[in-house]
């Protein structure tokens, strides 16, 4: 069974790319390397979730988009997957994802779902990919790992009219366990940027991993 995300949270994630929308509690956390990383207070939890505006240069939208869904390609780039695949989990397709945290914290999981949508609005190509965590996928836990059973994302992708890309990024996880505010922090102000010029330099050595393949 395929979850369906609602034509509405496609069309609010792209128009943040145009006005993004900060009412009701949203505060700047950082501004760095470009990229502006706004944060909420959830109360129900006690954690934050995140809205990071910024450009990836010399890499276009599409490819992007391309370089984003590539779950084989991301093993290869991104440092803290330490699995990741997509699969059918008795009748239900979900992506499985485990990250690597630092030592002496467990690692955390993922199994959630996303799609992609490639928009037309009058006349502009917008890429918007929507993801969300699906517990009731029946995919067993892991011992010494935990499961994150909150975790929502969504990213706009538009050309930003030369050769980069303007990105919209809005998440929230709730790790669970005990981790420290500075890990938290670390992960927000340096751990998004570092993501963002790591998927830049992706971007540049997509063609080559693909004639590899």
């Amino acid at each position: 069974m395929s979850l369906q995300f609602k034509d509405e949270e496609f069309q609010s994630a792209w128009k943040e790319l145009d006005e993004p929308q900060l009412e009701g509690g949203w505060e700047l956390f950082t501004e760095t390397m470009g990229v502006k990383i706004y944060r909420l207070h959830d109360k129900e939890t006690g954690l934050y979730e995140y809205k990071v505006f910024g450009v990836l240069n010399n890499c276009n939208a599409e490819l992007c988009a391309e370089v984003y869904m590539d779950l084989t390609y991301r093993k290869n780039w991104d440092t803290y997957v330490k699995e990741l695949f997509e699969k059918d989990f008795g009748g239900q397709n979900a992506i499985y994802w485990e990250v690597k945290y630092p030592f002496p914290m467990s690692n955390r999981d993922y199994v959630y779902m996303r799609e992609r949508r490639d928009l037309d609005v009058d006349g502009r190509k917008i890429w918007v990919i929507l993801a969300r965590s699906a517990p009731e996928t029946p995919c067993a836990e892991k011992s010494g790992v935990l499961r994150v059973k909150d975790y929502k994302q969504s990213v706009a992708l538009e050309s930003d009219g030369g050769c980069g890309t303007k990105v919209f990024m809005n998440y929230f996880d709730n790790p669970g366990g005990m981790i420290p505010t500075w890990l938290v922090n670390w992960a927000a102000k340096t751990g998004v940027p570092g993501f963002l010029t790591d998927m830049q330099k992706a971007c540049s050595n997509y063609s080559k991993f693909c004639t590899k393949k």
